[in-house]
């Protein structure tokens, strides 16, 4: 079905119209932002400064400065390698930079570890999901709430102090289900959804915590077509609900049909920034992706070259063959 027709509760539609005027409003104040890497947004909801991760020899993030407007839906994009998940783990808690600070809705985030980055309001999703394969898709959308009582010791032996609660949270539950086409599969185990139902129950259960940023890591890796569409129509959900969205993709289509905004990644450094028409054309994410030569017109001797060299690399190749292989042959 069409993205646009992705049908929402009404409790979710009472407040939409207002967040599709903050998303409109927040997209407007995009129009004067410089196309550059690192530039200054309007209304940043994330800022990350200096942040560089290294394994071994290899450095794998090195962002000198990013901002990500509030209210958007801001697409991370490179090729493979590029350090985009490794940072998106950075920034979420789930693993820890070599240097750097950053910081969201300007509280710094430095050492504060991932559950507690959830409760502030920024959750994530991963590229390969997370679901709690043994439990039924509801007791996995209970398990996203925050705040639970019953989760303390002394509190969960006494009913009458969670009961309450718990039946908030599972109406909540109930309602996400249903926006995200997961009802019927209520009751059944997670571990026997499809790869995309998987995709949409770890997008339900990360609003269980309201956040106000959500980050996608590959939304669309793994899901077949017929579910592309609905996924594509809940991300836009989420900006219409005044959220703000960052999320890892390599499918471009999707990247040009929802992003407002688009950061593009290469060797772990920002490269190139702007609305995603811009970012296409520009230059550096040609190179990027292209390779930096890529359009490099080959003459008749710069082909004699490539061929005579070749030919030495086989003619080495075969020199180092014992003589009883090349018998076996």
């Amino acid at each position: 079905m069409p993205a646009e027709t992705t049908a929402l509760p009404s409790d979710v539609e009472s407040s939409t119209e207002a967040g599709r005027e903050r998303a409109r409003a927040a997209i407007a104040r995009l129009d004067g932002v410089p196309h550059e890497p690192g530039v200054p947004k309007p209304d940043p909801i994330l800022v990350a400064d200096k942040v560089t991760r290294a394994f071994g020899g290899l450095t794998a993030v090195d962002v000198e400065h990013l901002e990500v407007q509030a209210g958007v839906i801001t697409a991370l994009i490179g090729p493979n390698g590029a350090g985009k998940t490794t940072f998106f783990n950075l920034l979420t808690g789930f693993d820890r930079p070599d240097t750097g600070t950053w910081s969201f809705k300007g509280t710094p985030l430095n050492k504060v570890p991932a559950y507690k980055v959830a409760r502030m309001g920024m959750v994530r999703t991963f590229q390969l999901t997370k679901v709690l394969a043994k439990l039924t898709v509801i007791e996995n959308m209970r398990v996203g709430a925050p705040g639970q009582k019953g989760e303390r010791l002394l509190p969960s032996m006494v009913k009458a102090l969670w009961r309450g609660q718990e039946a908030e949270i599972t109406e909540r539950a109930d309602r996400l289900l249903a926006r995200f086409l997961l009802d019927k599969k209520r009751e059944d185990f997670a571990g026997s959804l499809s790869g995309g139902q998987r995709k949409l129950l770890e997008m339900a259960r990360a609003l269980m915590a309201d956040p106000e940023l959500v980050m996608l890591d590959e939304p669309m890796a793994g899901v077949n077509p017929a579910l592309k569409q609905s996924l594509l129509g809940h991300v836009k959900s989420l900006r219409d609900e005044g959220r703000t969205v960052l999320f890892v993709e390599h499918d471009m289509d999707m990247v040009r049909d929802i992003s407002d905004w688009v950061v593009v990644m290469a060797q772990g450094k920002v490269i190139a920034e702007g609305p995603p028409l811009a970012v296409m054309q520009d230059q550096r994410v040609i190179d990027a992706y292209l390779g930096a030569h890529h359009d490099t017109v080959l003459t008749d001797e710069t082909m004699q070259a490539i061929h005579h060299e070749a030919a030495e690399e086989l003619h080495a190749e075969a020199a180092e063959v014992p003589h009883e292989e090349k018998a076996d042959e």
